[in-house]
């Protein structure tokens, strides 16, 4: 198999099914700015379901419901009459939210760079009362406003009942509980990372099952990494694969991301890191598998990753920089990104290296321990200042941490220089940091991989633990304690609060934990 209509068809046969769970609304809430609060909102009890399942609602009036966990799915809503017969159609306003900042902040002053289409806002009109509708469109919110618009003037509207149904095709009863033993906040810190990958888990991995809604293969390669340690979906995991390996660019290339809707697409945009990690991701799919035939089958798509990421590689051996989003590595305007994308691509290579020895490809071998190699020297000869005891990047020479991690995780310098980098990275730290989930990732990564166990934890206790105590029920796409607002898209209410790359303390916690 080598062509990409045989890939798709592959893909195509493990489409999972989806499980569907009723949740319905466990209390009303008012939402209230206040300025110490997580990005400037906070919610108060506001009254029972009881309270507002008996009551009855004329023009103007205003409901927020908290559903108490962070759903994924399609709303129904059953609608009826009081005080007079029903002569016209109901008009409301539903605004979902997955935090309070989206119910609480008004959404025609949204001037993000994103689609103001994203902001799950919709008005709907509901022709027969009483009646019972769901609405076709899957939202993902833990919060909804209610806002009664249009009735007439001879009734008021009910809502005797009102839930989601909400969709995954993750099934909870396959995660195995955590010994009583963890302590307490690692142990709700696996439960929130279980949910966010639970519910990104459609019928491909989603990075957000709010926004994108589509399949990134950076997210793919870290949500496939906690599925193998909860869920154990590895047919989803190898569904997206095929889907990349059939859906590839001009010159072979694996695209950043990939639609299923109409039908499977692949997305323009190519990125360096992104594609050379099909390398990365089909060697731990094999690693947790041992499935053979699809290792033999994908294994010409990931050499052929590699063979595109070398041709970037100047004539000292060094990625070629330009100004232009060739590499994603973190959210972060000033970061520079040429160091990163050397690491990532020893990094792939060497796990190539590894398929290759599977498969016994000894041509490979040689060609991938030659190009290793390169890279490898080119890396300490023109990156590495021993004086200052860092990697630099760019013309410049900027100092990230990004830079210092991914060297790391390359094995770039022997295991104890690497030890002394990381902790050099902590005794004095570069003014260039990290913003997002994915880029944390790998710093808890290099951590436990050089044997810093407890700076490690320490780390995640301090982040993803910063957004338990910031009020997450799912982890979000972007976290930075230093600026709760930020956003890569210019609004923090286009932000997805529930992302694929966030999901791996479940990973952590269970690999090295336990």
């Amino acid at each position: 198999m080598n062509d990409s209509h045989s890939y798709a068809e592959t893909a195509e046969q493990h489409i999972p099914a989806l499980r569907r769970t009723r949740i319905e609304p466990k209390r009303l809430v008012r939402v209230l700015p206040d300025e110490q609060a997580f990005q400037g909102w906070r919610t108060e009890h506001g009254g029972t379901i009881d309270a507002f399942a008996s009551g009855d609602y004329a023009k103007g009036d205003s409901i927020v419901l908290d559903f108490g966990i962070h759903c994924v799915g399609y709303l129904t809503v059953r609608i009826g009459a009081a005080v007079g017969p029903a002569d016209a159609p109901v008009r409301l306003k539903l605004i979902f939210g997955e935090m309070p900042c989206e119910i609480g902040e008004d959404f025609d002053s949204y001037d993000g760079s994103l689609s103001r289409a994203w902001l799950q806002e919709e008005i709907v009109n509901l022709d027969t009362v009483p009646g019972t509708y769901t609405l076709p469109r899957r939202y993902t919110f833990r919060y909804l406003r209610i806002v009664v618009l249009e009735p007439s003037r001879k009734f008021r509207i009910t809502f005797p009942d009102i839930y989601v149904t909400h969709v995954t095709s993750g099934d909870p009863g396959r995660v195995e509980p955590l010994p009583e033993s963890l302590p307490a906040d690692l142990r709700e810190m696996d439960r929130i990372a279980v949910k966010t990958l639970e519910d990104c888990m459609q019928t491909v991995f989603e990075d957000g099952p709010k926004r994108d809604r589509r399949l990134w293969l950076g997210d793919l390669r870290l949500q496939a990494l906690a599925s193998c340690r909860t869920f154990g979906s590895h047919s989803l995991v190898k569904r997206c694969l095929y889907l990349f390996a059939g859906l590839r660019l001009e010159g072979g290339k694996v695209p950043a991301c990939v639609y299923e809707k109409p039908e499977p697409h692949p997305d323009d945009i190519y990125l360096y890191d992104y594609a050379l990690f099909f390398a990365a991701a089909l060697h731990d799919y094999y690693r947790e598998t041992g499935d053979g035939q699809t290792l033999a089958e994908l294994y010409p798509v990931a050499c052929d990753q590699i063979r595109i990421g070398l041709e970037r590689l100047d004539e000292r051996g060094i990625v070629q920089d330009d100004e232009t989003w060739y590499c994603f590595t973190d959210w972060r305007d000033e970061l520079n990104k040429q160091a990163s994308a050397q690491a990532v691509l020893i990094y792939c290579m060497k796990r190539a290296l590894a398929l290759a020895r599977a498969l016994n490809r000894n041509d490979d071998c040689n060609w991938l321990e030659t190009e290793i190699e390169r890279a490898s020297k080119a890396a300490l000869a023109e990156l590495w200042r021993a004086d200052a005891g860092f990697f630099v990047s760019g013309a410049e020479e900027q100092v990230s941490w990004a830079s210092q991690i991914w060297m790391a995780l390359a094995g770039v310098l022997d295991p104890v220089e690497t030890t002394a980098l990381m902790d050099r990275l902590f005794e004095r730290p570069p003014g260039v940091g990290m913003t997002t989930p994915y880029m944390h990732h790998h710093l808890i990564e290099a951590l436990f991989e050089c044997g810093r166990r407890e700076r490690a934890i320490a780390e995640m206790r301090r982040y993803w633990g910063g957004m338990m105590a910031d009020g997450a029920d799912t982890f979000w796409e972007l976290y930075d304690p230093a600026d709760k607002l930020s956003s890569p898209y210019g609004s923090n209410l286009v932000n997805s609060y529930c992302h694929a790359w966030s999901c791996t303390p479940a990973y952590f916690i269970r690999t090295y934990l336990i």
